[in-house]
């Protein structure tokens, strides 16, 4: 790894990335049912119908990984908590012993000098919400809402950041449009309202969050730099489209209090009445914003109904993904977003990684590669007069990787799937060597 911390500016912050579902093991500690329990279940939903149930036992495993977080030499460390687990019914009784791991696992990073950084909702909605529409469901922000004042009495004291939702192209899209995460609906009406119901959760959690007296809260959205398959109208246009619906959507409502009308031509008309007067709500004022950035996607035009795109094979290399390695895209994503949206607001990029078809042994050139090349970007956009305060990689070990199941491997650490034994990778070992000089 060809840097050192003070190849950065001062007080950066360096740090790794997990999330709830992914990683804790849902089958025990008191936790509910959630969508993607129901999802595993359905056949041809995941890959292997592989669940979240056992994870990489990171509930009775808590020591032994936050160790493995100081090995590393992490500044700070993003975690997600599970709404399910903290409240089994999504309202109402409160499981205890949810709230308790989050207490040691809060109160263990503090003690090895780590910052917490929590992501109140990673993506496993409870079950009985799930049944009452979830994210299509109006209400679904005053439940949400709920569940940060539940969980933030207990930890807020002694949290340094928190976001309260990942990635909401995921929530809405991914999961109501294209179908491929939980609840796995492809319906435009239903995409439009959890595209907008999911921004309004995060306007009233952070609403709670400033009346419990926090700070440091921001927000968390993933991108895709996109472009066109060629020099046409009809391609430009397309990566036009998906640029406005992954990218320029959440940004909109979050910094411009309005929603691009490439978006509005499909969505429009779904959307749910007096949407435009959450933007009140939606555009809570943030402390910073974090950049989730893997790949860019190569865009088409495709006939038929809108949205009118279709991605297609890009030149460029691969990761186990079958994503683009392109870091250019995270440079160019930093300067826009800071020139069109955010100003002098501070940004993260909350993850950057790649997975690799990684064994105990393997020696991981590719991750370490992919890394340095991020981090390349990272301080050109610093250079560009980006207020960028730090970065985190995804992941601390590898994990269940939702539809895909436990095949793609993200992590620094290796995991045995059949012994769960952690053997951290050459990446870890080199950004280890560099994060603790």
């Amino acid at each position: 790894m060809q840097f050192t911390r003070s190849d950065f500016p001062e007080g950066f912050v360096f740090g790794t990335a997990t999330s709830a579902y992914q990683i804790e093991g849902h089958g025990f500690g008191g936790a509910g049912a959630t969508h993607w329990d129901s999802f595993a279940a359905t056949p041809g939903n995941v890959a292997r119908g592989e669940n979240g149930a056992l994870a990489c036992d990171h509930y009775h495993r808590l020591e032994e990984d936050l160790d493995l977080l100081a090995g590393l030499g992490a500044d700070a460390y993003r975690f997600s908590t599970s709404w399910a687990r903290v409240l089994p019914e999504g309202r109402g009784q409160v499981n205890e012993a949810g709230l308790d791991f989050y207490d040691r696992l809060v109160d263990g990073l503090l003690t090895r000098g780590i910052k917490p950084a929590v992501t109140l909702y990673h993506w496993e909605l409870p079950s009985p919400l799930a049944d009452l529409g979830g994210w299509r469901n109006r209400d679904i922000a005053g439940w949400f809402a709920d569940f940060a004042e539940v969980l933030m009495r207990r930890i807020g004291d002694r949290v340094w950041s928190v976001a309260p939702i990942n990635e909401p192209w995921c929530v809405g899209w991914l999961s109501h449009f294209d179908g491929y995460h939980a609840p796995g609906l492809r319906d435009i009406r239903a995409t439009a309202r959890a595209m907008h119901h999911v921004l309004l959760a995060h306007g009233r959690a952070i609403q709670v969050m400033r009346g419990l007296g926090m700070s440091n809260l921001g927000a968390v959205c993933n991108f895709e730099w996109s472009t066109p398959a060629n020099g046409g109208e009809a391609a430009t246009r397309a990566a036009t489209t998906y640029d406005a619906i992954y990218n320029r959507f959440f940004l909109g409502g979050l910094f411009k209090r309005a929603y691009p009308t490439e978006v509005l031509v499909g969505l429009g008309a779904h959307l749910p009445d007096g949407w435009q007067e959450d933007f009140e709500t939606i555009a809570a004022p943030l402390d910073w914003l974090g950049l989730n950035y893997y790949t860019r996607k190569v865009i088409d035009h495709a006939p038929g109904p809108w949205p009118n795109y279709q991605e297609v094979e890009g030149p460029l290399e691969k990761t186990q993904m079958g994503w683009e390695v392109y870091p250019d895209g995270l440079r160019d994503f930093l300067i826009r977003t800071a020139t069109e949206y955010t100003g002098d607001l501070p940004l993260y990029v909350t993850e950057n990684g790649m997975a690799n078809a990684d064994t105990h042994n393997t020696p991981d050139t590719a991750r370490i590669t992919y890394l340095e090349q991020h981090l390349g970007a990272v301080q050109e956009a610093i250079a560009a007069g980006v207020p960028l305060h730090g970065y985190f990689t995804w992941s601390l070990m590898d994990n269940y990787e939702w539809a895909l199941g436990y095949e793609k491997r993200f992590g620094l650490v290796h995991v045995d799937f059949e012994t769960l034994e952690r053997t951290p990778k050459a990446s870890y070992q080199a950004l280890a060597k560099w994060w603790r000089a």
